[in-house]
């Protein structure tokens, strides 16, 4: 099959770059952008019938249907807000009323300490980060430059529209980064492996190309269930331009090796595909087979991105398997200029001197191998998950900044809030004592250290009659948030207790049939791990005073439940996908080894470069880096990836030994293998940990530690794993390797140097006629034994 599609690539080969062109110009003007069908709160990718969802919905009555919030904050950096504050403050609501898409504001009045003031705003978009959304955010903070504050008044915009926009512009900031790095990245490290000026253009090209193809056929699979988060992006740029690239380095470096060895172009592009083209098949194959395996998992955000990313890898694949070729058939031996390959005498460098001595002493090298990944391994015994939550939008974004006010002048509740949500059988303006009832019963548990509710909204505590009298005299003059801003003429109110009805629609829904209380956790923070891990306690709490004060139900809302939820559904997906993965990979393995021995300890090898990776990440992350945990996302972006890809080195490696193994003792086959693979495997490491290290310098703390994560873990498998412990194994089984395939049963200890040695003018499996299914023809010079790539 290779064989014919390496004819028919280089027969066709204007065509097929034709052909790739109209196709990813017709995708991206024709399918939707990727951009459009993200997700980026993490509660989006929880079933519905988990807690924290259920209690979302109880939570609805104090979220519009048709709208969506933003908070406008202003504070001062002087003692109280003065007259001439407030009168800013003043025009800038007023302004912001005649914003499109602004259907109504409500101002909430002075914090208790005098130097902050907020308003709710409710916008009619149909997405918190969509155009509309961010048009709006746009013409709010416009306001605040013709408002005329006074110095030393500060005006925000925070609140999830405006923290949604803010975080939407630092994804795209972080991808678009992300590509440029990536791109300058790879090419400059292909620079220095080539030492050419076509070759990395002509690496990198197809993976580029299937970038650009990719986005649009994801997004418009999100139609069938597919779904998108805010990481998917990032991960695609990473993912195809590191593995896409690699799969062309295998390509291109073994067509250097045939040129060589004195074969014509045209000829040599066929026969490099043909005989790698099955490597780089499997090795997709491995990534899309590990990434599709994740549908099984519960969180949405796992089932959506493993697909999402196959389909990337699977256009990838294609790309180098099509266009890839076609372009070195186009350009030729001019891909390699000014190093053009030519016959030479054999060449024997650094990875066939590292493979005498693995072959020399398989035993020693497994052992120290082994001690090394297993004392990195040990560090997972101090793993804490953590980064469950939404991720925050940057500090320095205006939302960054108008949150910090808001914990500054506000109770922590108020500014980041567990909401805890009763309804009620009938309305608590029957039975306004009920609201005080509630509030004791929680205040009693050991769950919170302050509780905010409908008695004390905006740092003024009212009496139950208090409010309900305020709701019978102001009832009839519509909803809360038409109220004027002083007590109106004929209402015998005080100003604090007219100020305290106005803000407690927070807490009291239109119908009175739902109450809320805003709460702080005692165990810290919402943000926090502890505060996630207390959950269980703190439902428990609000379960009882739900039974107390005859609700009929009750639920947690919030960030640390989500979190709680999302650290539960996702721990649970990990342990269900790694066997399921493990035996996915191990059957392609088989297949493509022709051997059942091979693929235990191939798997086996990359469950201990995933292990000793995730070690190494809690080491420098946790016990150096004295974080209070890792992201939650880390161990199961690390085991697919590094499963996945790490097989991909896997298959290169196994697929030359077998090979050499046709005709040569296995020590001598070994050493083959890996002096002519070393560098592409070493090449494709670097390109694919580099790529990842890009997220390092462009991402928020969670891609940062990602991006790490993954990158140590590449390196690892590289360096290590694929080019030390694995040619030990091989030599210590020999013949056992290929069982029960017939080259398990031939027995080459004469032919050529058993010794490890080199080859001097022993075959090459390439000079051998037909190997494989590839139709060999002779070269036009004498094919040269041991050349390395």
């Amino acid at each position: 099959m290779f064989a014919a599609l390496g004819r028919f690539t280089v027969r066709f080969r204007w065509l097929i770059v034709a052909g790739w062109i109209v196709v990813t110009v017709v995708l991206t003007v024709s399918l939707p952008s990727l951009s459009s069908v993200e997700k980026s709160s993490n509660s989006q990718f929880l079933p519905a019938s988990t807690a924290s969802v259920k209690a979302a919905t109880l939570n609805a009555p104090f979220r519009s249907k048709s709208t969506r919030d933003a908070t406008f904050v202003a504070a001062t950096s002087a003692g109280s807000l003065s007259p001439a504050d407030n009168a800013a403050i003043d025009r800038a609501e007023q302004t912001m009323l005649s914003i499109p898409n602004v259907v109504a504001l409500t101002d909430q009045g002075i914090s208790a300490n005098g130097r902050a003031r907020t308003a709710l705003i409710q916008l009619q978009v149909p997405s918190s980060d969509g155009s509309e959304a961010v048009a709006a955010t746009a013409g709010l903070r416009s306001t605040f430059t013709t408002s005329g504050a006074p110095t030393g008044l500060a005006l925000h915009l925070t609140g999830p529209v405006a923290q949604a926009v803010d975080q939407k512009s630092q994804n795209s900031h972080t991808q678009t980064l992300t590509e440029l790095l990536s791109i300058l990245f790879i090419l400059a490290l292909l620079f220095l492996t080539f030492r050419a000026l076509l070759a990395p253009v002509i690496a990198l090209l197809p993976s580029a190309v299937a970038l650009f193809a990719a986005e649009p056929i994801i997004a418009a699979s999100t139609h069938v269930g597919v779904q998108v988060s805010d990481l998917t992006p990032i991960l695609l740029v990473v993912i195809l331009l590191g593995a896409g690239t690699d799969y062309g380095l295998f390509l291109i470096f073994r067509l250097r090796e045939e040129l060589r060895r004195g074969r014509e172009i045209h000829e040599a592009v066929s026969f490099s595909l043909c005989k790698v083209g099955e490597s780089i098949t499997f090795s997709g194959l491995t990534v899309i087979g590990a990434l599709i395996t994740v549908v099984v998992a519960t969180f949405g955000l796992y089932k959506g991105l493993g697909p999402a990313l196959a389909i990337g890898i699977a256009v990838a694949l294609v790309a180098n398997l099509t266009l890839l070729p076609a372009l070195l058939a186009i350009l030729g031996r001019s891909t390699f200029w000014p190093r053009i390959p030519k016959p030479e005498p054999p060449r024997h460098g650094m990875w066939g001197r590292i493979a005498g001595k693995v072959v020399g002493r398989p035993v020693w090298t497994l052992i120290v191998g082994l001690v090394i990944f297993g004392g990195l391994a040990l560090s997972m015994l101090a793993y804490t998950p953590s980064g469950f939550g939404d991720p925050a939008a940057p500090a320095s974004s205006d939302s960054g900044k108008g949150q910090a006010l808001l914990v500054a002048n506000y109770p922590s509740a108020a500014a980041d809030p567990t909401s805890l949500v009763f309804r009620l059988p009938t309305s608590v303006w029957n039975d306004p004592q009920l609201l005080a009832t509630a509030g004791q019963k929680l205040t009693r548990s050991s769950q919170f250290t302050s509780l905010i509710g409908a008695l004390d909204p905006n740092g003024t505590v009212v009496a139950p009659d208090e409010l309900a009298q305020a709701h019978q005299q102001l009832t009839g003059l519509g909803p809360v948030s038409r109220l004027p801003d002083s007590v109106p003429t004929g209402v015998s109110l005080s100003t604090s207790t007219y100020n305290a009805y106005k803000a407690s629609s927070q807490f009291i829904s239109a119908d009175g049939r739902t109450i809320r209380f805003a709460a702080t956790l005692r165990a810290g923070p919402s943000t926090s791990t502890a505060a996630a891990q207390a959950i269980p306690g703190v439902r428990a709490a609000v379960t009882r005073t739900a039974h107390q004060i005859g609700a009929t139900a009750s639920g947690v809302d919030g960030y640390a439940p989500v979190a709680y939820d999302v650290g539960a559904i996702s721990g649970g997906d990990l342990m269900k996908i790694i066997p399921i993965v493990m035996i996915v990979l191990a059957l392609l393995l088989a297949i493509v080894l022709r051997s059942l021995i091979a693929p235990l300890y191939l798997v086996v090898s990359v469950a201990l470069s995933y292990l000793a990776s995730l070690g190494l990440a809690v080491l420098v992350f946790e016990l150096i880096g004295g974080q209070d945990g890792i992201n939650f996302v880390l161990p199961f972006f690390m085991f697919i990836f590094i499963m996945a890809l790490g097989q991909d080195y896997n298959i290169l490696v196994m697929t030359r030994i077998r090979e050499e193994a046709h005709h040569a003792p296995i020590k001598e086959a070994v050493r083959r293998a890996v002096e002519a693979t070393g560098t592409t495997v070493t090449s494709a490491g670097l390109i694919l940990a580099g790529t990842f290290g890009v997220l390092t310098a462009t991402g928020n703390t969670q891609v940062q530690e990602i991006g790490l994560g993954l990158a140590a873990g590449i390196l690892l498998d590289t360096f290590f794993v694929r080019t030390l412990l694995v040619p030990s194994v091989v030599v210590l089984l020999g013949r056992w390797n290929w069982w029960p395939s017939a080259l398990s049963h031939e027995d080459h200890s004469g032919d050529g140097h058993a010794d490890g040695g080199v080859a001097g003018d022993s075959p090459l499996p390439g000079d051998l006629g037909p190997v494989g299914g590839c139709e060999a023809t002779e070269p036009s010079a004498r094919p040269l034994a041991g050349v390395g790539s």
